[in-house]
């Protein structure tokens, strides 16, 4: 049986307040039209041709020359659209999917279902119809006593009894390619809009005496976007399902509501998910960890054990049984090796940390390379940048860094070495040796007195800074 598709996404996205188009935009960290696309890559249909519009550079960006594109010069309405794809249809036989671009639920569930219903009831075409709470916006199928289809009636052209609908046109059909060819020959504008439907192709293949079918489906498999309320009610009900498949395997999330996840995303089970937490791109995270709460984790990968609370990380990777955060910082291209704690205001970046290193709090870390069981002291900066060119340093095993220390670019310390408290080290420290890099202290005796800088309870009041409310 011979299957292909056509996607009509040549829309001006004008309820959208952008210069891009809707289909374009990403709903769960895929574009709109991709999420069409792969759904009837599942389905089975990989011949697809997508009718695009002014803004077409943008979706050929997304789906490449996998896929062939039809061009719209004058928005006439959705049959018009059709017509403009009239040219891959023709010579075909079997059946063709038609479907608006801008429905990322739509499931390949439901496209082979009504692949399936067209082929086995003899169908000229089979209309994807759900039923609406509130049908208001939409087209409604009318239908006979029998249950027959009679017609599709968009919602604008509807009488005041046509209103009363509630089973709706969800713009996704499957037509017998030769008969779909034959009806949009035929097609006027005679509505409201004088546009060319192509819902009128269903009454003009019923007039022909062609049987017409009805998949019903989920309501939220026919959501459409045409605005940002659209968008974001649709990347919600998405951000469900993804959740829900990964609890199905085993992962706990505390609020679906807060938490956001890309469908990309891996997580083994037994992890556990806090609220506030966005798991973004390609990110894949081990069993038994914790993640969150508002943690963001962005194209990383994290090992199994390892708890991450209120950090950053970003195109990185994090090893087995390690502690990040809170409000650490993990940037692009850091590896982290197991066993390894990050904590309070740690920045790392272009860096190499292996096992068992520590740094807990106020620390920066920059294009650097850090051995195994290395201490770093609160306040220890690499200085990674000589104001022309990042260079970082090299820090042995073993080797202990005291507190308030500044590491400048390109020194190495030794291993088993030690960093005096309060050092700058510009030259490299010897293993098993300690490097000390302060200025000599001067003791002002009385200089607090002779000078009148006492501070006692008249200096004592309270901030007069305003408060923000």
């Amino acid at each position: 049986m011979e299957i292909c598709a056509v996607v009509m996404a040549a829309g001006k996205s004008t309820r959208m307040k952008s210069n891009h188009s809707k289909v374009v935009f990403q709903v769960a960290g895929k574009p709109i039209i991709k999420w069409v696309s792969d759904a009837l890559f599942e389905a089975g249909c990989s011949d697809q041709v997508y009718v695009v519009g002014d803004q077409q550079e943008e979706i050929r960006n997304i789906l490449g020359e996998h896929v062939a594109y039809a061009f719209q010069e004058k928005r006439l309405g959705t049959g018009h659209a059709v017509m403009q794809a009239a040219p891959f249809l023709e010579g075909r036989d079997g059946y063709v999917i038609v479907l608006p671009g801008d429905c990322p639920m739509v499931t390949s569930e439901t496209i082979r279902k009504a692949i399936d219903m067209t082929a086995e009831g003899g169908y000229a075409a089979t209309v994807v119809s759900a039923v609406a709470e509130d049908p208001a916006g939409y087209g409604r199928l009318v239908r006979d006593e029998n249950g027959n289809v009679i017609k599709i009636v968009e919602h604008r052209d509807c009488t005041e009894e046509e209103l009363k609908i509630r089973e709706i046109n969800s713009s996704m059909y499957v037509f017998s390619t030769p008969l779909l060819l034959s009806a949009l020959g035929r097609l006027g504008a005679e509505n409201a809009q004088k546009e060319y439907y192509l819902t009128d192709t269903i009454g003009i293949l019923i007039g022909d005496g062609h049987k017409v079918g009805v998949a019903i489906c989920d309501f939220d498999d026919t959501r459409g976007i045409n605005d940002r309320k659209q968008l974001y009610e649709a990347t919600k009900l998405m951000n469900r399902r993804i959740i829900a498949r990964h609890m199905a395997e085993g992962v706990q999330f505390l609020d679906m509501n807060s938490t956001w996840v890309h469908h990309q995303v891996k997580i083994g089970r037994d992890t556990v998910i806090l609220p506030g937490s966005t798991l973004m791109g390609e990110t894949v995270i081990g069993e038994n960890c914790i993640i969150g709460e508002n943690t963001r984790l962005d194209n990383v990968t994290v090992g199994d054990d390892t708890t991450i609370d209120s950090s950053i990380a970003s195109h990185s990777v994090i090893g087995s049984d390690c502690r990040i955060g809170p409000f650490s910082h993990i940037r692009p291209d850091t590896v982290i090796k197991d066993h390894v704690t990050i904590g309070a205001y740690v920045e790392v970046k272009n860096s190499k940390i292996d096992e068992y290193t520590r740094a807990r709090h106020l620390t920066y870390v920059g294009d650097s390379t850090v051995g195994k069981n290395v201490n770093f002291g609160c306040g220890t900066i690499t200085c990674n940048f000589d104001g022309q060119d990042k260079v970082g340093c090299t820090i042995e095993d073993n080797v202990f860094i005291g507190g308030n220390s500044n590491i400048v670019s390109s020194v190495v310390l030794g291993k088993d070495s030690y960093i005096a408290a309060g050092s700058t080290i510009t030259e490299d420290v010897p293993p098993l040796g300690l490097g000390i890099g302060r200025s000599k202290q001067v003791n002002k005796e009385e200089w607090v007195a002779k000078k009148s800088r006492m501070r006692g309870a008249n200096y004592i009041r309270l901030d007069d800074k305003r408060s923000e409310v």
